[in-house]
């Protein structure tokens, strides 16, 4: 009879009511944990193919309860009566600084996780360098550091004015400093969205350079000629150059071979021999079909020209190569002759002699 009285006297406390809602928040917070385990990893183990969500759901157990938890401090910490100095503000504020902290990690880890996940896929379609993409993924992460450094400095009421301008300063000095390098980055980044190219393209650059890209870095774009020679090409100089991309929109490169004939053969002959030249070819492709185009009357030859594909532009001059022999054989064999560049000198009359 006289324990109930005093239970009441001691619920009435400011203390024993605040432990009892942090009592309440910490089942609930047991509540979450038994449905993240038992119900939403299981869910997600069914229902998807990858298990970057098993991943992510590992990752943001913790914080999820853990905020859960907090919420629970938060409320118990402003209940009527306040705290007394100067825990009234010291303890709020370090419960959302941890909550903070705990937040930060997770999206930390969570980042690198889907980083890692997606990293090789952009890498094997070309899309993007694996460094520029790994540069991206720590410009990223500083952000989301300094974000909440920001954040954890307005939670104890700091002063944020004089650091904002001094980071304003710095900035102009960085980037006065270093605007090569930030062109050339921003650059990267203009080429990566723009999708102008990828690695494996074959491409000419002002309609000079040809070759094949190997590499699109931070600062530069390297391409291997056909002599095998590499070029380091700075981004922000490749951004704003014309670039011919013989690898796209489709893969297969269209091959041009001119023929000069004789004036008098038989076009039809020509025209048959030829296309037969380009389909003996294993690396011509039939489809589309080649073609062949008398394309103009010279000045010793009747021009034709030779239209076929090949699978890759890798090939182009080892199979204009291969043509050109093909074409020479079957016309010796076919009695077509290859005219060469020749003239012809009439003379009406010759000048009399004058004899002194």
């Amino acid at each position: 009879m006289e324990l109930s009285p005093f239970l009441q006297d001691l619920s009435r406390q400011p203390i024993i009511q605040r432990l009892m809602v942090v009592a309440v928040y910490g089942l609930l917070a047991k509540a979450v944990d038994i449905f993240v385990n038992r119900i939403l990893k299981r869910l997600a183990a069914a229902y998807t193919t990858t298990d970057i969500d098993d991943k992510a759901i590992d990752i943001l157990h913790f914080p999820i309860v853990f905020s859960v938890f907090f919420f629970g401090v938060l409320h118990a910490v402003t209940m009527s009566p306040g705290l007394a100095a100067p825990w009234e503000k010291f303890v709020p504020a370090l419960a959302q600084s941890i909550a903070l902290i705990v937040w930060t990690l997770a999206a930390l880890r969570l980042f690198v996780v889907l980083g890692e996940h997606y990293l090789e896929s952009i890498s094997e379609r070309g899309k993007i360098g694996a460094d520029l993409f790994l540069l991206l993924k720590n410009v990223v992460r500083v952000i989301v550091i300094v974000s909440a450094l920001i954040w954890l400095l307005s939670i104890w009421n700091v002063n944020l004015a004089p650091l904002f301008a001094s980071a304003g300063i710095a900035g102009i000095a960085v980037a006065l400093a270093a605007k090569d390098s930030l062109a050339n980055f921003f650059g990267g980044i203009s080429i990566f969205a723009d999708r102008t190219f990828k690695v494996g393209d074959y491409i000419i650059i002002d309609n000079t350079q040809r070759g094949e890209v190997v590499e699109i870095g931070v600062r530069s774009t390297r391409i291997k000629t056909r002599d095998d020679v590499l070029i380091t090409i700075p981004n922000s100089i490749l951004a704003n150059s014309k670039v011919l991309n013989e690898s796209a929109p489709i893969p297969r490169f269209r091959v041009r071979v001119p023929v000069g004939v004789a004036y008098g053969s038989d076009l039809e002959q020509v025209e048959a021999v030829l296309l037969r030249v380009a389909a003996a070819n294993p690396a011509v492709v039939k489809d589309p079909a080649a073609r062949v185009r008398l394309r103009a009357f010279g000045a010793s030859s009747l021009d034709f020209e030779l239209l076929c594909w090949v699978a890759d532009p890798s090939v182009k001059g080892l199979e204009i190569h291969n043509l050109l022999k093909g074409i020479y054989r079957e016309f010796a064999a076919n009695s077509i002759s290859i005219p060469f560049p020749q003239q012809d000198v009439h003379l009406k009359e010759l000048p009399e002699r004058v004899e002194k």
